[in-house]
């Protein structure tokens, strides 16, 4: 068997299931003729019984006497030969058969034992297997004119036995089994036939060996491969993938959300269009992948990602750009320190000492009050320095960053780190700044704050900015939309969004065009 080719396997294996097939309906059949066969005698069986039943003759001779009772078993006789029924017998009221086939049975005692609720007026019917086989009876009680019983009638009818019941459906049963076998057997080889080109003619043995090398192949590559079909399902998962994402085990079949949350995968299958080169953050690693549609004869069936670990290169490519935002720092500082020692040189020129010295001692208490508040609420160095950086950027440009000093941050919430709160808190600032393009009627002010207690942890960046138009609001966190015309790329508040919907948190917006903005999130704890 194994040494056969697969078209004859598959032709085998259906010719089997369609023969077992046909015996399982030939057994429902058979099973749905007898039980149709015993509903038909029952009925007939009633019929005759209540036909007895209803005969004056029967009525009459019932209670006569010796002599009378004597001529009920030629009337029932003809009525059970006129019915086809295989015997009908009259019992009076003493359980004594006044009518039978067997002659030597009458005047004897019936001792049935299903024969007790017809001498209390009722009608029914019973199986019961007896010499004869297995009979289908009706029991029917005999009233008088005063609606009183007077006896019962029993009219009985045989099952036919298996054997009777094949003999009786041969002719359909050989044209069934006939047919059957010859469209199944067509039908076995046609689908042996697709199935075969399907495979493309390849033995189950060749297509093993290809899926080896092909998984090998994968697994081989220096760079992360998945694949998934069009229900999401993983159907490619490396070895490299396993080891940079820091998964166990095999996940093939399994949904891609259930192995990594905030994958950007499935997204190929919605846009149907490849996305190359995209720099992609998969929890605390960065990835640089190529994500592009599975596509057979023209219909999408799949995605396919390949990436690279973007991590240490990302992280020198962010040293070497923090040189030059640290430059960028140092003169932003040298710029407000130079302000603040003209300041002081002009006090102590006009011979002001005492107020240079009380200028001084402000600036310095006021710096040490920012710091040691920073330090005390917010445990974490990187959204201290960035709120820090922040404030000194707005004082550059003109625009007063105030902290809310109720805020306070010791942890962060399920599934994000501090990194997400750099984009969220940076991108929401930058996004404020905008905001005052072209505004010179008023005093420019963002407000920041940051609350946390043990249910929710939620922030809120609010600034006194041109607005959002309300045309707007629904599109501001779609990729690539900007109000910023050429210089904005669209992908500030795309990313707070995506970080957002992977702590399972919710945003909130309010604008006022010409009044201003208040983007608050909110994650719980």
């Amino acid at each position: 068997m194994n040494q056969l080719p697969i078209r004859w396997k598959i032709t085998i294996l259906t010719f089997t299931i369609v023969s077992f097939s046909m015996f399982l309906s030939g057994a429902f059949i058979i099973s749905d003729f007898f039980h149709t066969k015993e509903e038909e005698l029952s009925q007939r069986a009633l019929l005759t019984a209540r036909t007895v039943s209803e005969l004056p003759e029967v009525r009459r001779h019932i209670v006569g006497n010796k002599q009378s009772r004597a001529l009920i078993n030629p009337i029932v006789e003809r009525v059970r030969v006129i019915h086809s029924a295989d015997y009908i017998v009259v019992l009076d009221m003493n359980k004594v058969r006044l009518s039978h086939p067997l002659p030597a049975m009458i005047g004897t005692i019936s001792r049935g034992a299903d024969e007790g609720p017809a001498f209390a007026e009722h009608t029914y019917t019973s199986k019961a297997r007896g010499e004869i086989g297995t009979v289908v009876r009706a029991f029917v009680p005999i009233m008088n004119s005063e609606h009183e019983q007077i006896g019962v009638v029993i009219a009985a009818y045989r099952l036919p036995t298996f054997f009777e019941a094949i003999d009786s459906l041969k002719e359909e049963a050989a044209v069934a089994v006939v047919l059957s076998l010859v469209v199944g057997g067509i039908g076995a080889w046609l689908l042996a036939s697709h199935i075969k080109r399907q495979m493309f003619e390849l033995e189950p043995h060749e297509i093993a060996k290809l899926l080896i090398e092909r998984t090998e192949a994968f697994n081989a590559m220096h760079e992360g491969v998945i694949a998934i079909d069009s229900d999401e399902k993983i159907t490619i998962f490396n070895d490299r993938a396993k080891q940079m994402l820091g998964i166990k085990g095999d996940v093939i079949g399994r949904s891609i959300r259930s192995v990594i949350p905030d994958t950007h995968l499935p997204e190929i299958l919605e846009v149907n269009k490849p996305i190359y080169n995209k720099e992609l953050q998969l929890g605390n690693l960065t990835i640089w992948s190529n994500r592009i549609p599975i596509k057979v004869n023209g219909k999408t069936v799949g995605a396919i990602a390949i990436f690279q670990d973007r991590t240490e290169v990302k992280r020198l490519a962010e040293e070497l750009t923090g040189v030059k935002a640290f430059v960028h720092a140092l003169r932003v500082q040298n710029h407000e320190y130079m302000n603040k020692l003209h300041t002081i040189a002009g006090l102590i020129q006009l011979g002001h000492i005492e107020k240079a010295l009380e200028y001084v001692f402000q600036v310095t208490e006021e710096q040490a009050e920012l710091t040691q508040f920073l330090s005390r609420n917010i445990k974490d160095e990187s959204i201290s320095g960035l709120l820090l950086s922040k404030i000194r950027r707005g004082k550059e440009l003109g625009i007063r960053v105030t902290i809310d000093r109720h805020s306070r941050l010791h942890r962060f919430p399920p599934h994000l780190d501090h990194h997400d709160f750099v984009v969220l808190l940076g991108n929401l600032i930058e996004n404020a700044f905008d905001a005052f393009r072209g505004v010179t009627d008023r005093e420019k002010e963002i407000y920041v704050s940051l609350e946390q207690n043990e249910d929710i942890c939620s922030l809120s960046v609010e600034d006194n900015g041109q607005g959002i138009a309300r045309e707007h609001i629904d599109r501001i966190f779609d990729e690539g939309f900007s109000t910023k015309g050429e210089n904005g790329r669209g992908i500030g508040l795309y990313l707070v969004k995506q970080i957002v919907e992977k702590g399972n948190g919710r945003i909130d917006v309010q604008s006022e065009e010409g009044k201003g903005t208040v983007f608050t999130i909110t994650f719980d704890m």
